[in-house]
């Protein structure tokens, strides 16, 4: 991982007025915030720069506005969620560059925050217009990232910014990066990886690359289907992308040339509806799946392998579920693999990373999320960085 500054850079910074690209894409409903968590993860930076007496100026965006106003998209519509998350008052600018936002400089004083207006409103934030970045810049002294989650974005919020002030990463960032260079950038081997999910396609790149940096890769849910299949194995009504069974061959083939064990499960659980706790439901060997039957999870006998095999390794890095675990008894696997994870986690033998949408609600419905080593709240950025890819907001930072 390349070396970037963080916080602890910082000299005195005493009415410095900071920048700080945050994550306040929040989930809403009848005008209100549902949910706090990407307020609480700026938290300790804006904290930290208050606490230095920093004039603190945040940026974010809110849905996808194509760079027009919308009422509705407006940050101003956030700003009660975050005051009740900070514990303090926070001013609110309808402008993101220009006079304005002068005007409320020169009114903040050392440990003051507020929230400019939605980036997204600005044609040249996406864009990754230099201009506007420039005009962005020209009220503060330097800029913080603590939105990794957008920082698989070319956006001049997230990375143009970087190129013009000096540029830090955020406590958010930092825990973020520094988990994921123990993940797979210099992680303890065995590493071992559980890849889980519906369909192959959407995670081609992300399998492509771990069977070249992993010793051991857990493929379950939906996909680990098209494997099967790809390995001659008849799969009845399963979830299935029969178009992709020769990319799986190959994946395998790569797999193995690489030295990396691929697990895919041995003994399963099927039915012939897809219904929580159907009367066809019944555990059986992957080569006795019937006609008219789905594979729904991997069987006990399947998880305990994958859990022996897990005991044997230093580091795990998991996205998506193992079966369809929304509807019981089908996040049997999921459940029991994940708390086998946490539980060495806890013994100390084990770092585990975790990342994706579905990866959280799935670790949260196990009760183990607590008990990982990080857990990653960012879906694309997660993923890219998975796939090997190079993110533009954290490359920005390392230039």
């Amino acid at each position: 991982m390349s070396a970037f500054k963080t916080l602890d850079d910082l000299g005195d910074v005493a009415g410095k007025v900071a920048l700080v690209r945050v994550d306040l894409n929040l989930p809403m409903q009848d005008g209100l915030v549902t949910d706090a968590t990407r307020i609480r993860a700026a938290v300790p930076t804006i904290n930290d720069l208050c606490a230095k007496g920093v004039k603190v100026l945040l940026l974010a965006h809110f849905g996808r506005p194509k760079g027009e106003r919308h009422s509705q998209m407006s940050l101003s519509m956030v700003v009660g969620a975050v005051e009740k998350v900070l514990g303090k008052e926070v001013m609110f600018v309808p402008e993101i560059a220009g006079d304005v936002v002068a005007q409320t400089v020169g009114i903040l004083k050392g440990g003051d925050v507020a929230i400019l207006e939605n980036t997204r409103f600005w044609k040249g934030e996406e864009a990754n217009d230099p201009e506007l970045a420039k005009a962005i810049a020209a009220n503060a002294d330097f800029y913080v990232n603590d939105a990794f989650s957008a920082a698989h974005r070319a956006h001049a919020t997230t990375e143009g910014l970087a190129h013009v002030l000096p540029a830090y990463a955020g406590r958010s960032m930092q825990a973020e990066l520094e988990a994921l260079d123990k993940a797979l950038g210099a992680p303890v081997k065995p590493v071992a990886a559980v890849v889980g999910g519906a369909k192959v396609s959407s995670k081609l790149d992300v399998l492509k690359h771990l069977v070249t940096q992993v010793d051991h890769l857990m493929i379950g849910g939906g996909m680990a289907n098209t494997f099967l299949a790809a390995k001659g194995v008849d799969v009845g009504k399963s979830l299935c992308e029969h178009d992709l069974l020769d990319t799986a061959t190959d994946i395998l083939a790569n797999a193995e040339a690489s030295g990396c064990t691929v697990h895919l499960p041995y003994e399963v659980v099927v039915s012939k509806e897809f219904a929580a706790n159907p009367e066809s439901l019944r555990t059986c060997n992957v080569h006795e799946v019937a006609g008219d039957e789905m594979i729904l999870d991997a069987g006990p006998l399947a998880v305990e392998a994958l859990a022996d095999a897990l005991k044997t390794c230093r580091t795990l890095v998991w996205n998506g579920p193992l079966g369809a675990f929304e509807m019981e008894p089908f996040d049997a696997a999921t459940v029991s693999l994940a708390r086998t994870a946490a539980a060495l986690t806890i013994e100390g033998t084990l770092t585990s990373v975790a990342g994706g949408g579905d990866t959280v609600s799935a670790l949260n419905h196990a009760g183990v999320a607590e008990d990982f080593s990080y857990i990653s709240t960012a879906g694309g950025a997660f993923l890219e960085w998975m796939e090997g890819k190079e993110l533009p907001g954290v490359a920005a930072l390392s230039a």
